[in-house]
């Protein structure tokens, strides 16, 4: 055969290959909710600010999904407020602790992304894990039921010989003392957004598990 030929034939299985490739993704696996499109811009801007161009964009934008499907006008049945739904003490804590928080209004789209993002900053500097995909696991899950629960889960996983530095199939095993109910659904919280919203942002920036 020809070389002609033969690249001819080389570039052709080629494109066979990239079009079955292709065929064979999901039809929706990147596309972001047109919900979350207003706020793509300030999120982006806002985590690299805070985290560093190498922001785990991904990550805040499933858990935007997750907590309020990124409704700015969210209300829960328990009080947690906002596109970030931040519980009052929460909100009131980061509005002293943070000057660009100071207005402590949850209700307001680029404060409560702002809240967010710097919060889970400061989760992820307050936790060890073995990797960055541990590592966010836990600081979604301190999110969720906060930081004393994860610290006290971390406690039981090692005296019950468990490796305190991961999260999935080591410390979300153990339960150090919250409902059925609500240990269940921090259980659920970090797996639905690093491996079910997440991947749909990966077009934003980057995710801690991908």
């Amino acid at each position: 055969m020809s070389g002609r030929c033969h690249g001819a034939v080389m570039m052709w299985r080629t494109g066979m290959c990239v079009i079955g490739t292709l065929f064979m993704l999901p039809v929706n696996a990147a596309q972001p909710p047109r919900a979350s499109l207003p706020w793509r811009s300030e999120l982006i801007r806002t985590a690299h600010e805070i985290w560093g161009l190498n922001a785990p964009v991904a990550d805040f934008a499933g858990q935007f999904q997750q907590e309020s499907g990124w409704r700015p006008d969210a209300r829960s049945p328990v009080g947690a407020q906002g596109m970030a739904q931040f519980m009052p003490a929460t909100a009131d804590w980061m509005s002293q602790r943070y000057p660009q928080l100071r207005m402590n209004t949850p209700m307001n789209p680029g404060w409560a992304i702002r809240a967010l993002v710097q919060y889970d900053r400061w989760l992820w500097q307050n936790t060890t894990a073995q990797d960055d995909c541990q590592r966010m696991a836990f600081t979604l899950s301190a999110y969720n039921g906060g930081q004393g629960w994860v610290n006290r889960d971390k406690k039981l996983a090692t005296s019950k010989g468990l490796n305190a530095l991961i999260w999935f199939d080591q410390v979300e095993r153990v339960n150090a003392g919250r409902s059925k109910n609500n240990w269940r659904e921090n259980r659920d919280y970090p797996k639905k957004i690093l491996y079910q919203h997440a991947p749909r942002y990966l077009q934003w920036g980057a995710s801690s598990c991908m």
